[in-house]
């Protein structure tokens, strides 16, 4: 209906006063909810057409629609505003299309472009974390909507399973490990890996403090600990394959690999392919030196490699150090590479966080005077750190949010917040568990992207599992609500039919179906500027709006057939749409609650 209102806009202003303007510059909005009417259009603009008044303008500019589009059923002018009302038969019309689209909200086809989207990109050092939730969850539904849009979408994770943070974790295992393993210690493998990162930074700092005690400058005492520099010489003789290196290596890797596989699925979040910086590395190093014998890049007098970026008003980056070891965009040059020769990506998005907004700014600068034509292509998805209330966290120094301990946190309030409401009266044990998987997961995945991705967030584990306000439980117990009155009616024998065309619809009715039509271009909104939080407020407003109109108005009560059938319709395309839309959020709804 609005795209059909701006044209047909366009064409009223060019027979009411012969001016042929684009519908770019025609102005149409949702109707302010104070005033009578479901579009608005901007009327100011076309005054100096007409050369009336805003008011005389809008007047004509309404009689000719109103005369020339059937829908129509009135219109009121509020200064140099023309608010249309379109009539009741239309907006059933809308609900009728939309019912028994399983797959409402997706695009028909899958005919557009091809992401490529990496998201996660964990260090094999650490467990994840609160930081990585937010990365993980805004990949993913990033990629959904984009599916949803039409969009083909490759969803890929870089593991940084080499560099120097992996040489600590393993040069503090040997140091202090006694040979333990997450076998003896019962210790999932990534947590049992971090704390060796955690011991590193502690012994480096104890070193420091000594070494400056000792008469040592500080600056120089933090280049010179000696547990840094055995960290160093390990990274090196990793990157020169020794043997004993190369093993111990891959044993604490592996240790980690298998504690994410288990937080990724708790998470419920996949990857169509896994990249590892160990295994690109060096492609990146060959394309670095590539670019020195072409003169690209340079070579300081101590051996290292670099770019210079000042004349595109940036600094000096380096890519290889005075030692030939690679850097971290060296590894993101290589597997660049790797992945346009190997898909054909028309966009690829790195989901990382805003502190890393220059390194793919220079990322992409540097790939073009490589010479690579898909440099243009490199987009940074950059979303704002998660804080607690007692501000950032530091994984070095161990005061992380723990990814697992955080989702069984969440599961534990679901199931004690449940009981209290008693609302699983009844279930079976196994039963239970399942509902309390799905509220916790949706409390925790709605929470985190309602916030619009480029801010910073502060996480609040209670205030996100509410049922009541603008949370994930409040939006799955509508659904269950919605879920509960189809099965009353069935058990009731009233089966939904297409609405009667000439069916009165009340003003919440006809607002839950404008609501309901919004979904497509909700979806594409999200798509275009990748932020899931639009559709998280509105699968919100929604879920709202239909409790409202469940409070004020009668379903299966409703003595009049005719109404309700429209009202039962209009229930379940509500529970199909927030289903829909929650499902491009990772958020599953509940049968029952």
């Amino acid at each position: 209906m609005d795209k059909m209102l701006v044209t047909r806009v366009a064409t009223a202003v060019k027979e009411c006063y012969g001016a042929a303007v684009s519908e770019n510059e025609v102005q149409l909005q949702e109707t302010r909810k104070e005033f009578e009417g479901d579009w608005t259009v901007v009327v100011f603009p076309f005054t100096r057409y007409s050369r009336k008044s805003p008011e005389a303008t809008a007047g004509e500019l309404g009689d000719y629609l109103q005369r020339h589009i059937v829908e129509i059923k009135a219109y009121n002018v509020i200064k140099g505003f023309l608010n249309l009302t379109i009539s009741p038969a239309y907006w059933i019309g809308v609900l009728n299309e939309a019912t028994g689209k399983e797959r409402f909200g997706y695009a028909g086809k899958q005919d557009g472009k091809r992401y490529m989207i990496e998201y996660s990109s964990p260090n094999t050092n650490k467990p994840l974390h609160l930081g990585h939730i937010r990365n993980n969850f805004l990949g993913w539904s990033v990629s959904e909507i984009l599916r949803a849009n039409g969009h083909e979408v490759i969803m890929v994770n870089l593991v940084n399973d080499r560099g120097i943070h992996i040489c600590k974790s393993m040069i503090a295992w040997q140091k202090f490990s006694n040979g333990a393993t997450p076998g003896s210690t019962g210790k999932k493998g990534d947590h049992f890996v971090g704390d060796y990162y955690v011991r590193f930074d502690r012994e480096y700092k104890a070193q420091v403090e000594q070494l400056v005690k000792d008469g040592t400058p500080e600056e120089e005492a933090r280049e010179q600990a000696p547990i840094l520099l055995e960290a160093r010489e390990m990274l090196r003789l990793w990157e020169a394959g020794d043997p004993a290196t190369i093993a111990l290596w891959r044993q604490m890797n592996d240790w980690v690999l298998q504690g994410f596989e288990e937080t990724y699925r708790l998470m419920g979040v996949s990857f169509d392919k896994v990249y590892f910086e160990s295994e690109t590395y060096k492609k990146g190093r060959d394309i670095v030196l590539k670019g020195l014998a072409d003169g690209v890049l340079y070579r300081k007098e101590s051996g290292s490699v670099w770019a210079d970026l000042t004349s595109d008003g940036l600094d000096h980056k380096l890519l290889l150090r005075d030692d030939g070891t690679s850097v971290y965009m060296t590894q993101d040059i290589g597997t660049a590479c790797d992945r346009f020769s190997e898909f054909d990506i028309d966009e690829e998005i790195y989901v990382v966080g805003n502190e890393q907004n220059y390194h793919f700014q220079v990322l992409s600068l540097i790939c073009k005077k490589l010479g690579f034509e898909w440099a243009g292509k490199i987009k940074h998805l950059s979303y704002g750190m998660v804080e607690l209330p007692e501000g950032r966290m530091k994984s070095r120094e161990g005061t992380v949010v723990d990814a697992d301990d955080l989702i069984a946190e969440m599961i534990e309030t679901a199931r004690v917040t449940s009981a209290e409401l008693g609302k699983l009266d009844g279930y079976s044990e196994e039963e239970a568990a399942e509902v309390y998987r799905k509220v916790a997961l949706g409390a925790l995945k709605y929470f985190i992207l309602k916030v619009d991705p480029k801010k910073t967030m502060t996480f609040n584990p209670k205030e996100s599992i509410d049922f009541n306000g603008n949370t994930g439980p409040f939006i799955q117990y509508t659904y269950t609500r919605i879920r509960s009155i189809e099965r009353k009616a069935k058990e009731a024998g009233i089966t939904a039919l297409p609405a009667d065309p000439l069916s009165p619809l009340s003003g919440k009715e006809q607002s839950l179906v404008k609501l309901i039509a919004r979904l497509p271009s909700v979806v594409a909104e999200a798509g275009e500027s990748y932020s899931p939080a639009l559709l998280a407020n509105y699968i919100y407003e929604l879920a709202k709006e239909f409790n409202q109109f469940y409070h004020d108005y009668p379903i299966l009560k409703e003595t009049d057939e005719t109404t309700r059938n429209t009202r039962l319709l209009l229930a379940m395309q509500c529970g199909v749409t927030i289903r829909n839309a929650a499902g491009m959020l990772g958020i599953e709804m509940p049968e029952r609650m």
